[in-house]
């Protein structure tokens, strides 16, 4: 299956030279190669004086992180939500939808000129507890959760017609073996439910791009799992416009540009290409060999795995932004085979990573410093196709 139309229109405004002598952002820099984008949390869109009672977030080191945002106009032309399209949040009863935190992300991030990608449309991690269960708490039925499915797609889809690009539609249901995850969407409707949810968001809204995403997805197995899933689907037609490779990382646990090359080359078999739609990396000890990006991950706090609280040594930060050079000429060879490379958090104060998976550290993952600022690896990343 060649690429879609979309992507041969996109292709068509890329001009025939790459690199931007002069530019000053990743976004300006890297124009002709991919898109570039980043995670944005609902307080860098609006300040609040509270967090929404019974709803998890990630990246609360204030509620007034507004003073971001003309950075990451700068620096990103793509944004995905962190947590406000996610089903607890947009969708917390059956009969309730709240689009008021997607709505004000949306509505800034067109205002600034920028593209956004929707964060998640069925993913059993964050769902709405009512999504599995009848008004006795009883497991529903294989139709049931076939209409609830398609109601909640149709809805969010039709409610940002026109204002959103690309959703992605299921997201992590793969374990790192291959295997599909046996999540309530799973025990329920079995494998089913992937290429459901891709026909109904294509009934919904035919317009947009259609992703499958997931973490863990340098691992062999892993990518050999998800292309042997989607292969035949493809070939019956199946919507799908790219695969989503997460990329929560851990400095110096594996050679990461080796394996992600790899993944790049195969999910290219299928007629697709790949975006990195999560990317950060841990620079802190990882004692407890932790991979991937399981959420429910919460190990006991030590100072010995939180060494850099007063700052990360300099020798250290030149470690992670020779990982970032080396991912990103990685990256340009693949070039043709690559949508997207957004990173997951915007700065360090607001990454996940400071609370996972050890609640309280001092974390590092992202390419802007605490007071939003860029860190030296954005000029050498901007340097690499000068």
């Amino acid at each position: 299956m060649k690429k879609t139309n979309i992507f041969l229109a996109a292709a068509a405004l890329v001009c025939a030279s790459c690199g931007k002598p002069s530019a000053s952002s990743l976004q300006e820099a890297y124009s002709d190669y991919w898109r570039m984008g980043v995670s944005v949390n609902q307080w860098e869109v609006k300040a609040e004086d509270k967090m929404k009672e019974g709803v998890t977030y990630s990246g609360a080191s204030s509620l007034d992180q507004t003073g971001d945002y003309p950075m990451i106009a700068k620096q990103f032309g793509w944004v995905v939500p962190e947590n406000c399209m996610k089903c607890e949040v947009i969708h917390p009863e059956e009969t309730r939808y709240d689009f008021t935190l997607a709505d004000e992300l949306v509505e800034k991030a067109l205002a600034n000129g920028q593209q956004v990608v929707g964060h998640c449309l069925i993913w059993h991690s964050q769902c709405a507890p009512w999504f599995f269960v009848d008004k006795d708490g009883n497991q529903v039925d294989a139709d049931e959760l076939k209409k609830r499915m398609r109601d909640h797609i149709f809805t969010i889809l039709d409610h940002f017609r026109g204002k959103i690009a690309g959703w992605d539609v299921v997201n992590e249901a793969f374990e790192d073996d291959g295997t599909l995850r046996h999540s309530p969407f799973y025990e329920i409707l079995g494998e089913e439910y992937i290429p459901l949810a891709f026909q109904y968001a294509h009934e919904a809204d035919s317009t947009i791009e259609l992703y499958y995403n997931d973490y863990s997805m340098y691992k062999p197995k892993k990518v050999k799992g998800v292309t042997d899933f989607f292969r035949p689907l493809i070939e019956q037609g199946l919507p799908i416009h790219a695969i989503g490779l997460q990329g929560h990382l851990f400095l110096g646990a594996e050679d990461y540009a080796t394996l992600y090359e790899r993944a790049i080359q195969e999910i290219a078999k299928l007629g697709l290409p790949s975006q990195f739609t999560e990317l950060d990396l841990s620079v802190l000890p990882n004692p407890y060999e932790q991979e991937g990006a399981d959420v429910n991950a919460n190990f006991e706090y030590s100072p010995a795995i939180d060494p850099y609280t007063d700052g990360l040594p300099a020798e250290q930060q030149e470690k992670a932004d020779d990982f970032w050079v080396d991912f990103f000429k990685m990256l340009i060879r693949n070039k043709e085979h690559v949508l997207r490379v957004s990173f997951w958090c915007f700065n360090d104060a607001n990454s996940w990573r400071n609370d996972w998976p050890v609640k309280g550290r001092t974390e590092y993952a992202t390419l802007f410093d605490r007071q939003g600022q860029p860190k030296p690896t954005v000029q050498k990343l901007i340097d690499l196709v000068k």
